[in-house]
């Protein structure tokens, strides 16, 4: 799958190296360092990009992301070969004395393992590609991991506060001219927000920003606050990069050993 998809999408390599190469990079010091994943800046976007038919942009289509295992470490390449980034302005997660004692529990239970959804923030952090089906008044995300799929109403109306606890939240979308705002919350914090298995509470709010920066590349902000488990908000930016390959069948029950044999069944607090 892996290699399949590095050839499906290596074309857009290119233009996304220019893309950063056109930003100011910041260098490391030292012979031979590498240059710092750098995001152009929000603002309008080089070249026409698709719209819908009320004149906002439109996401539709297959895209790569950043492979982000960890939200306090940047990324340099897309899951299937290069072309995405992640800057993160958070390089360590600023826990509440609360939070750093729920952090170090164990054991943690790898609720993954167990087929459960991966959560909202984890699902577009994996090592599988996403994509949107957008119209006039909503946006369709569907994640390849787990085939998993979350609506986003952008009339604009706000969220709602007294929200049913779910593994993937509930959403509001609104637009502020060409960029589109999400904001979520009611989340059941069973999940994490990245592989780090850094935890979170059932205050957890997301924003969420996209725009275009040219017509095969979005822009994507991420604010997570929680003041329950974290002092200050959670920010990661990244770069996606579409595909020209549509999303694959993912099973996480087939052959799953951990299900079917039972590898893992001591630590599970669903048995409880």
């Amino acid at each position: 799958m892996t290699k399949n998809r590095f050839v499906a999408s290596r074309w857009l390599v290119a233009a996304t190296l220019a893309i950063l190469a056109a930003a100011a990079p910041l260098q490391s010091q030292g012979r031979g360092a590498a240059l710092a994943p750098v995001i152009p800046p929000e603002g309008a976007p080089k070249g026409p990009i698709p719209r819908l038919p009320n004149g906002k942009p439109d996401f539709s289509g297959t895209f790569d992301h950043p492979r982000v295992a960890d939200v306090t470490k940047p990324v340099n390449g897309c899951t299937s070969g290069p072309g995405c980034v992640a800057v993160t302005d958070t390089p360590e997660i600023p826990y509440t004395p609360f939070g750093a004692a729920e952090d170090k529990k164990e054991p943690k239970f790898d609720y993954g393992l167990y087929c459960l959804p991966w959560g909202y923030v984890r699902s577009t952090e994996t090592p599988f590609p996403h994509g949107y089906i957008q119209n006039n008044n909503q946006l369709v995300i569907l994640w390849e991991q787990d085939n998993f799929f979350h609506v986003v109403p952008t009339d604009g109306k706000p969220l709602a506060r007294d929200l049913e606890p779910t593994w993937m939240g509930t959403s509001a979308g609104r637009w502020e001219g060409d960029t589109l705002v999400i904001e979520t919350g009611g989340f059941n914090a069973k999940t994490w927000i990245d592989t780090a298995e850094h935890v979170f509470s059932d205050q957890l709010n997301v924003l969420e920003r996209m725009s275009y920066i040219d017509q095969d590349h979005i822009r994507y902000e991420l604010t997570m606050t929680d003041p329950k488990m974290w002092t200050k908000p959670i920010k990661n930016t990244r770069i996606f990069s579409r595909m020209s390959t549509p999303l694959l069948e993912y099973s996480c029950e087939e052959n799953n050993k951990e299900i079917r044999e039972g590898f893992y069944l001591e630590n599970n607090p669903l048995k409880k």
